[in-house]
């Protein structure tokens, strides 16, 4: 959209904020405005000395993409950018900042950097102006719509018309649960909006990898058998893999003792265990994830629950087998699963 009609068509919506925050030109920041109410830093990544919250938002569990890549545009007729992109589940917590007008994005940008290279994170990509990919694509894919931070004009209308861009998305490996940041910052240059005017904003988004809080997580030995008397397979949501991973998380042990109980009790039973994805991804990776975490389920239930290899068969069929849409992430969880299936 050019940039004269988007003014024209948000002008009546942006007339209030104007007033509102029309006084802030020319003062200190940190002294005219104060931080989102219910907002706090993340304890892992701090903020840059004399940043304002204008935007929070934060999820106990979802699914987030960090975008990895250079933007594109594959068909110059639609407004739809692409990216590699990184999919993450677990706690989400996003900030959005305003900056002093005196610093640059740059300046900002190299500030976080260091500061996530001294916590331990490993960069995962990171680019700065054209090298982010075509025209206004990172824009898009970091806080295009549906990524915008609710709240009011100001949070709606950042990185409305950005300049000098930067990026770096970084993963912490630790042993409670990985983490992944990414840390986009632009200047707004988007005149109708005086708070961010002319200034840096930095969107700040922290993952924390945890299993989900769920219900349906354990199935006990005795419903397993019923599932699989009555219709010869069972789904279980209780073996939990990192994003991307094929390791069996330890979270996972009290599933795979019930699998075990129900082997035990049911002595001629062999059964398939059947790998399942959403369709995050791309076709042959799903399908090779799949086998791989189907294979190191049976792994464990051999080595760790004495279980006879010979009673498991491991076999993977990725996406093919939804049984809920993959267009929403509570579809694509249902998805994510291990089914055992009677020979």
């Amino acid at each position: 959209m050019r940039r004269d009609s988007f003014v024209a068509v948000r002008m009546s919506r942006l007339t209030g904020a104007m007033l509102v925050v029309g006084a802030i030109a020319g003062a200190s920041l940190a002294a005219q405005v104060a931080d989102v109410k219910g907002s706090k830093d993340h304890p892992l990544v701090s903020r840059y000395t004399g940043s304002v919250v204008i935007g929070y938002d934060q999820r106990q569990f979802d699914s987030h993409n960090f975008v990895v890549g250079p933007a594109s545009r594959p068909d110059i007729t639609e407004t739809r950018w692409e990216s590699r992109k990184q999919t993450v589940e677990g706690k989400i917590t996003r900030l959005l900042y305003v900056l002093p007008i005196e610093r640059s994005a740059l300046e900002v940008q190299r500030n976080y950097e260091q500061a996530l290279t001294k916590a331990g994170f490993q960069k995962l990509y990171a680019c700065a102006r054209e090298a982010c990919g075509v025209e206004n694509g990172l824009k898009e894919l970091v806080y295009g719509k549906g990524r915008q931070i609710e709240g009011n004009d100001t949070t709606e209308f950042a990185f409305s018309f950005p300049k000098d861009e930067q990026y770096i998305a970084a993963k912490l490996s630790r042993p409670e649960g990985d983490v992944y940041v990414s840390v986009y910052t632009a200047i707004e240059t988007f005149d109708h909006v005086k708070l961010t005017e002319n200034r840096p904003v930095t969107l700040v988004e922290v993952v924390e990898t945890k299993p989900m809080d769920s219900k349906m997580v354990t199935v006990d030995a005795t419903a397993m058998a019923k599932d699989i008397n009555s219709t010869g397979h069972v789904a279980l949501y209780g073996i939990l893999f990192d994003t991307n991973s094929a390791t069996v998380k330890p979270e996972s042990t009290p599933a795979l003792q019930e699998i075990a109980a129900l082997l035990k009790k049911e002595a001629k039973l062999t059964l398939y265990v059947v790998g399942h994805t959403d369709n995050v991804g791309g076709y042959d990776a799903n399908m090779d994830l799949s086998r791989r975490r189907a294979a190191a389920v049976v792994a464990s239930l051999t080595s760790q629950h004495g279980i006879a290899a010979a009673r498991l068969k491991p076999a993977g069929v990725g996406q093919l087998a939804p049984v809920a849409p993959n267009d929403e992430e509570a579809g694509r969880a249902k998805n994510r699963r291990v089914e055992l299936v009677k020979q």
